[in-house]
């Protein structure tokens, strides 16, 4: 990769993202940055963002989540619908009777009637989630249940999970798991077969797997890139500056951007890499914008933005909740930088209906072009 371009690029999406908050803002009188005058460097434009003395208060960034004692209402904008709809009832039924779980139903995802349901796009997705419902990890954010020592995994599940799968009609499939530190293997073994015996049932199916970081070992990496699988997706989950307040400590960024390198290492020609991360935890736009950085330098090619929202009082709490504008700007900042593909709104999540049927159509889109 070209970093010089890349900063240059950086450099005029900061300055895009500021002048373009700062427009929205109906209280700001701070004069538009000379575009003629872009600076070369990011610690350039750093050192003139703070001469003009440019604050988060003078945009309309995000709003208030109140106090403990006198909690603001959540804002229009993340009011979700109501599941419902034959597919999404087909769907529960099945990993009812299978006693197969989804992380959208774990994590209470707001977007779960309309992913299972197809929605306006008619691409039925699902998250499906193998190695059990319980976690050896306590992340302060999730809402998985958490055990040093978990119930084994069911050996069955590899085959029982792709059966249930071709059998909905689904166009696209996130295979997803809990962490399980205390395998040999971290999983890995159970996510290629799963993902093996869903390949060869439905060839045609796309299939993303959501993988815990395996604790960094390129072996676990290695087998899982490589099991046929059309998008390796590992969350990084928040700002390299937040990781040690928001995720387990066995967690951390560095860890986590090796694991996406190797993965595109790993897999096959073609193969995307995807990263997703939260906002409202208590970041910075300075600070998303230099995890972008380094995740694109990382080859990942695509990239998701949602809001954080908190399961329960014994989680985190939600520091703000970003605006739909100021969402967008990390989308248009993310597209300059050269991903494939940015997802960005407050009711986003990494895994998600929409992004999939937009990375559905490009896979399709490679394939024909390498064919012809």
């Amino acid at each position: 990769m070209n970093r010089p371009g890349l900063v240059v690029s950086l450099a005029k999406s900061y300055r895009f993202f500021f002048s373009s908050l700062r427009s929205i803002s109906s209280t700001t009188s701070v004069e538009t940055l000379d575009p003629d005058a872009a600076p070369r460097t990011l610690a350039e434009l750093r050192r003139r963002l703070k001469e003009e003395s440019l604050e988060l208060s003078d945009f309309l960034y995000s709003v208030e989540v109140g106090t403990k004692k006198k909690p603001l209402p959540k804002p229009k904008w993340m009011q979700a619908t109501i599941p419902g709809g034959p597919k999404y009832a087909a769907i529960k039924a099945k990993l009812r009777e299978l006693n197969l779980h989804t992380v959208c139903e774990e994590a209470k995802c707001p977007n779960l009637g309309e992913c299972w349901s197809g929605g306006e796009t008619g691409t039925a997705t699902a998250t499906i989630m193998i190695l059990g419902d319980t976690c050896t990890r306590g992340c302060r954010f999730c809402n998985v249940k958490t055990s040093a020592h978990p119930l084994a995994p069911d050996p069955n599940e590899p085959l029982n999970v792709a059966n249930a799968i071709a059998s909905w009609g689904l166009d696209y499939v996130v295979i997803t798991s809990v962490d399980r530190d205390d395998l040999p293997d971290q999983g890995s073994g159970h996510f290629a077969e799963t993902i093996q015996n869903l390949k060869s049932l439905k060839p045609n199916m796309l299939i993303e797997a959501l993988v815990p970081d395996f604790r960094g070992d390129p072996l676990f990496v290695e087998k899982v890139a490589k099991c046929g699988l059309d998008v390796f997706a590992h969350n990084i989950e928040t700002v390299e500056e937040l990781q040690r307040w928001v995720r387990d400590h066995r967690a951390n960024f560095n860890q986590s951007i090796d694991v996406l390198k190797m993965a595109k290492e790993f897999a096959p020609a073609g193969t995307l890499t995807k990263t997703s991360i939260m906002l409202g935890c208590g970041e910075t736009p300075d600070q998303v914008i230099n995890t972008m950085e380094k995740v694109r330098i990382a080859g990942v090619d695509v990239m998701t933005f949602g809001q954080y929202m908190r399961p329960s009082k014994r989680h985190m709490p939600v520091a703000e909740y970003i605006t739909p504008e100021a969402f967008e700007k990390y989308r248009a900042i993310g597209t300059d930088m050269g991903f494939r593909y940015v997802a960005s709104g407050p009711m986003v999540r990494s895994s998600y209906k929409a992004g999939e049927y937009y990375i559905k159509s490009m896979i399709e889109a490679d394939r024909a072009r390498a064919a012809s």
